[in-house]
């Protein structure tokens, strides 16, 4: 049946299709037909799936283990009566459901972009009347008429046509449009191959012809793609992956901890209400409250930073993923191409030459073994300059500073060649008038110019092989005829291709009189050999530079492309890009190659091979699921409708600005505003350095809790009264994440950052070293506070206010001065800077300041039940803040000198850089 997958409707002969759809290629299906079968196949649309309501995804973010902790204790302390310690406690919850809720983005716009892909009207021939209908009313055996800039409405297989050309890049990932024609293909050919086939939302961009609907909206390729992305899995990030797992042991603690000390008050015949007030402070003082908060923000700082370098981040997830980020998977052209034809090879004369200048500007020069060559040494080479500019409908235009081609990419360079050598449109156009054109055909693979003049002329270009069929004589250099030897010719093609150029031959045959217009009979021969033009879509030179330190960063780059096999190894290898082994050549996989592959079998390639041609979307998708099935953190750069899946299943999906379709850009996590590959590189030293920064916060924010959760234990073994309640812990959790954790957020990239491995990502977060030093502060603050507690309510007699007071101020002031500890995990203050980060300081200012505002304010001592401080208390806490600093840099640089941290944090040494 039309629908089903029974039919390879590419390799079926054109009437072989028409008679399966039951059709008439003249007239189509009559309209009962089309009723008939619009009931059994349905609207030629894109099915939409329904989102989550703005409610519901509201909802969600309350649905954490840590979360159902506090939402818990809130309700119970509200029924004990303590409403403003419920209410402290629900505001901090709500505040981190209502960032998680902004930050949420999961709901992606893909699949509506894909639907507004599909055109509105097409021209259909029902009933032998040509008509036009909106392109949903379609159904499989509809017949419909194409002519240039019309999207095709639907998968059609080509019955006629006429030097049709598509533009399927958004499709297949190819640059170049495709010239159709109806002859069938292999069955597995891969969609870029099937030159009798056009497919939904791509583009006629020349010519005219005539096909039948073979499928019609969920049913066509675009429309699987859009089930690919549905079901492509939605990746946790390294990053949230571990606190999920952080997350899930400190529920089973906390709750084992709190049951343990309710009975244990119980036991001790304290009151139910003390005593889960305590097992309330208890859990409180374990939750980093802070820190959905506090990474959040730091996210959307890193977003801001990346956005200096010209990556936009959609999702914030995004930042952290690209620290661990040990594969890129790249597509060639205009991310590590210029995407802008450039002839690089000129033979001519039977000498060979090179064309220095990138892309459409027009600057450059044509060298003759590495020097500037004169032209009017070489006759074949002016002639064949020439041909290029005049056998030519493409125009070379100067818009705002920038060079762009009007007309097809390939006849463009050509143009900017000539204007290299110093010819212009305007001044050969007088030289040499034009009378008439023989457009390229695909079917005749050339294109003629007569010119009138002094000498009439038809100068003829198209692919090598049409072009020596015409010709019997070859130009020397010295404007002599000579035999033509086609082998050698052929053998320099070959070369040529192998470096990656596509080769255009051009000719021209001198013209006895005048005439005012040409046909194909009248060059059929007598043409004399001008020479080839070689041409390519260079490498960006700021991509070579960024794929070489991806390299050293230990970050494998692979080219994933729709481009054939040998260009794609060509740039490759100009690229830099490596094979398993550097010493081997590079060998592009091409697709029909993929296809026959097991998963493992696929894994195991993608592993090994650094680049991939003619590739169709589901073997896009397969490669990314190959590469994360043998644990890599995989990034996928993409700009067209096909890269959709791939993009949204990888961990970080990239999507081009410039180039790219919405679809592209709705399942992309970060896009790209210049289409550069140098941008990714930037955005992975960006990501690294985010990630450093969020590893010195969690250092940072994991001993408060530690301390916090001691000083609760101390009080309930001593049998005292808690030195922190649960609204001050609160206080202290979120006052010191905003205003100290959150700036090392603003701390510099360190030295090397892109000098060392990705991440493992297995790696824990805390490493021995990290968890030995989370244990020693947090004892530090443990004695510290529980100390002066203690001293400050049995041996100078306080109020109970006031030394909660104190103990809560020196939580404050032991983690400012933890934090100058924190601007680097390995290096000393001094080595990094006293002043590299003044918001650090800008921060502790604010801190205590409002500490001080807790302290000495009385609606604050109302509503924490904090009380006035003298003096000589603030002295004790200042001095236990320095104590703290001197232990920790004490440690730090014992550490630092063993070098046992440095291979941990994979921080290169100053004798190693």
């Amino acid at each position: 049946m039309p629908q089903e997958t029974l039919h390879h409707w590419h390799s079926l002969e054109a009437t072989r299709v028409v008679e399966i759809l039951g059709t008439s290629a003249q007239k189509g299906l009559s309209e009962s037909q089309v009723e008939e079968r619009r009931e059994k196949y349905g609207l030629n649309k894109i099915t939409t799936q329904k989102q989550q309501h703005a409610l519901v995804r509201f909802l969600l973010q309350f649905h954490q283990p840590l979360i159902y902790i506090l939402l818990v204790a809130t309700v119970v302390t509200l029924l004990l009566g303590e409403y403003i310690d419920a209410a402290v406690i629900f505001a901090v919850v709500f505040v981190n459901a209502l960032i998680g809720y902004i930050q949420e983005t999961k709901a992606l716009k893909a699949i509506d972009a894909l639907s507004k892909s599909m055109t509105t009207s097409a021209q259909v021939i029902r009933e032998g009347r040509k008509q036009v209908v909106d392109a949903r009313q379609l159904v499989p055996g509809d017949v419909v008429v194409l002519q240039a800039g019309d999207k095709f409405p639907a998968d059609v297989r080509l019955l006629q046509l006429r030097d049709l050309k598509a533009d399927e890049s958004a499709l297949t990932g190819e640059s170049v449009a495709v010239e159709k024609n109806t002859a069938p293909v292999e069955a597995e050919d891969v969609l870029g191959d099937r030159f009798c086939m056009g497919y939904a939302a791509t583009v006629v961009t020349y010519g005219h012809g005539r096909g039948v609907v073979v499928a019609t909206g969920d049913e066509t390729e675009v429309g699987k793609i859009q089930q690919s992305i549905s079901s492509a899995q939605e990746l946790e990030t390294p990053l949230t992956r571990k606190i999920k797992h952080f997350s899930r042991l400190l529920l089973w603690v906390i709750l084992v901890l709190s049951v343990l000390v309710f009975a244990f008050g119980l036991w001790r015949g304290e009151s139910a209400a003390d005593t889960f007030m305590v097992a309330v402070a208890l859990a409180v003082s374990a939750i980093p409250e802070g820190l959905p908060v506090a990474v959040t923000i730091m996210l959307a700082l890193g977003v801001s930073k990346m956005a200096a370098r010209r990556a936009i981040i959609r999702k914030l997830v995004a930042v952290e993923t690209l620290g661990s980020t040990n594969v890129i998977c790249s597509d060639k052209t205009g991310t590590l191409t210029e995407n802008q034809m450039t002839v690089q090879q000129l033979v001519a004369g039977e000498r060979c030459y090179e064309v220095t200048g990138l892309g459409y500007r027009p600057e450059g020069e044509i060298r003759e073994q590495g020097k500037p060559t004169d032209l009017s040494a070489n006759k074949a080479l002016e002639l064949c300059l020439k041909a290029g500019l005049l056998c030519n409908d493409s125009r070379l235009k100067e818009q705002d500073g920038q060079w762009r081609i009007e007309g097809d990419p390939t006849e463009g360079a050509l143009v900017v060649t000539a204007r290299k050598a110093g010819y212009t449109e305007e001044e050969l156009a007088q030289q040499y008038p034009r009378r008439d054109v023989i457009p390229f055909e695909s079917e005749y693979q050339y294109m003629a110019t007569l010119h009138a003049g002094n000498a009439p002329v038809i100068f003829l270009k198209g692919s090598v092989e049409a072009v020596l069929e015409r010709c019997t004589a070859l130009l020397q250099a010295s404007g002599k005829e000579t035999a033509l030897d086609k082998v050698g010719v052929q053998d320099q093609v070959e070369a040529m291709a192998g470096q990656g150029l596509r080769v255009l031959a051009f000719a021209y045959r001198q013209e006895k009189q005048a005439a005012e217009s040409i046909g194909h009979e009248q060059v059929t021969s007598g043409f004399v050999f001008l020479g080839l033009q070689g041409m390519l879509d260079p490498p960006r030179q700021e991509a070579i530079g960024a794929v070489r330190l991806c390299q050293r960063a230990g970050i494998d780059v692979k080219m994933i492309t729709g481009d054939h096999a040998a260009t794609a190894a060509a740039i490759a290898g100009q690229i830099g890009l490596q094979g398993r082994k550097a010493s081997e050549s590079l060998v592009a996989v091409t697709g029909r190659e993929l296809q026959h592959l097991s998963e493992e079998e696929l894994a195991t390639v993608a592993e090994n091979t650094a680049v991939f041609a003619r590739v169709s979307p589901d073997q896009k998708l397969r490669l990314v699921k190959g590469l994360q099935a043998r644990g890599k953190v995989v990034a996928m750069t993409g700009d067209g409708v096909n890269d959709g899946p791939a993009l949204k299943q990888a961990d970080i999906g990239i999507a081009m600005g410039i180039t790219g379709t919405d679809v592209a850009k709705d399942a992309a996590d970060m896009v790209l505003t210049d289409d550069n590959f140098s941008s990714i590189e930037g955005a992975v030293e960006e990501g690294r350095a985010v990630f450093d920064n969020l590893t010195k916060f969690i250092v940072w924010t994991l001993p408060t809790n530690l301390g916090e959760g001691l000083v609760v234990l101390a009080a309930i073994v001593f049998g005292t009264q808690l030195p922190v309640q649960p609204v001050q812990i609160l206080w202290i959790n979120m006052t010191t994440a905003v205003l100290l954790g959150l700036m090392l957020a603003f701390e510099p990239k360190e030295p090397g950052v892109m000098d060392r491995p990705p991440r493992p990502v297995d790696e824990p977060i805390l490493s021995y070293e990290l968890i030995m030093r989370t244990l020693l502060v947090g004892l530090l603050l443990l004695i510290a506070a529980f100390g002066l507690y203690l001293y400050e309510r049995r041996v100078l007699g306080a109020t109970l206010a006031e030394a909660q007071t104190v103990a809560t101020t020196v939580f404050v002031v032991l983690e400012s001065a933890y934090l100058l500890n924190c601007r680097s995990l390995v290096r000393p203050l001094r080595e990094i800077g006293y002043f590299s980060n003044k918001w650090v300081y800008v921060g502790i200012g604010g801190m205590l300041l409002l500490q001080v505002l807790y302290i000495y304010l009385p609606f604050m001592n109302t509503l924490f039940n904090s009380a006035p401080l003298g003096g000589m208390s603030w002295l004790r806490i200042l001095l236990a803040g320095v104590l703290l600093f001197v232990i920790v840099s004490i440690e730090k640089y014992l550490r630092f000198r063993k070098g046992r941290s440095l291979r941990q944090f994979r921080v290169p040494s100053s004798e190693s850089r």
